[in-house]
């Protein structure tokens, strides 16, 4: 029997999404970093579109889950290499100071060198060819799961779920000031996004209020941040002299760019807390 719910339109969607993610995996040379950032996307849409239905989609669902997670995080080193240049690139062009921005145009000339060598790495490429593998496999695994048991109420607490998440992360963030609580409220927020994305995509109404795109920009300069404070470990690319100028520079401006961003957040977060309940329990998702 046809289903009248949103469940076949979310299987369309997953399912588009990771034919991209398969396609866009199909570039070497100078388009290989832009198809694995467009293939990551979309192995994390299609994650927040599993976890808004993950009750009723099964255990299926939760294994198609676990292994995208695999194979993005297989691509993270060929990602982080590449969005580490990119990162430089905006750090310099807003820097003012002349000495910083010298500081930041040698990290970018070191950490481009890091990103050609992995292009050209073996094993770095071999990976990019099990992912197309791995992603056409599970594409066709989806179609396995029982989406036309999905309901439109069903997703609505779904995204209640997500958003009772970003509230209880923020809340970490407030008394902890960890990257981890950081980063969990970061990811939080995305899927949020992502999952509103997906609902669209199935023609349900509804729009994304609570956190617009003036915060997921604000929360790009923080990611960017840590990027390269991360960066400036024991593996850096970066000369001894200047990896600990950065790694002053990047805590210095992540100190700033958090009390700016909580002073924006706070109000958002704190009257979605009023407004929505807690919803029923669902089985953890991993984000």
């Amino acid at each position: 029997m046809a289903s009248n719910g949103p469940g076949p339109a979310l299987l369309h969607y997953a399912q588009e999404e990771l034919a991209a993610a398969v396609d866009a995996l199909d570039a070497f040379g100078g388009r290989l970093h832009a198809g694995v950032h467009r293939a990551r996307k979309a192995m994390r849409r299609t994650r927040a579109t599993l976890a808004m239905g993950r009750t009723t989609l099964g255990p299926g669902a939760r294994v198609v889950d676990r292994a995208l997670r695999r194979v993005n995080r297989s691509l993270s080193q060929l990602r982080d290499a590449h969005a580490l240049v990119e990162t430089l690139d905006r750090l310099a062009d807003k820097q003012q100071d002349a000495a910083t921005q010298q500081i930041l145009q040698r990290a970018r000339r070191a950490a481009a060198a890091r990103r050609s060598e992995l292009e050209n790495d073996a094993q770095c490429l071999q990976s990019v060819v099990d992912a197309r593998s791995v992603l056409s496999a599970l594409r066709a695994a989806l179609s396995g799961l029982p989406w036309a048991a999905l309901t439109p109420d069903e997703l609505d607490v779904g995204l209640a779920h997500t958003t009772h998440r970003i509230v209880k992360a923020l809340a970490r963030v407030v008394d902890t000031d960890t990257e981890v609580a950081w980063h969990a409220w970061r990811r939080r927020v995305r899927r949020l996004s992502q999952q509103h994305r997906a609902r669209n995509a199935a023609g349900l109404a509804g729009e994304l209020t609570e956190f617009d795109k003036s915060l997921a920009e604000k929360m790009g300069d923080l990611q960017d941040l840590q990027l390269l404070l991360d960066a400036c470990n024991a593996d850096s690319p970066f000369d001894k002299d200047d990896r600990d100028a950065l790694d002053t520079f990047a805590k210095e401006q992540l100190h700033k760019q958090r009390r700016r961003l909580l002073s924006v957040a706070t109000h958002r977060v704190a009257t979605a807390s009023h407004s929505t309940r807690p919803p029923a329990p669902q089985r953890p998702v991993r984000t």
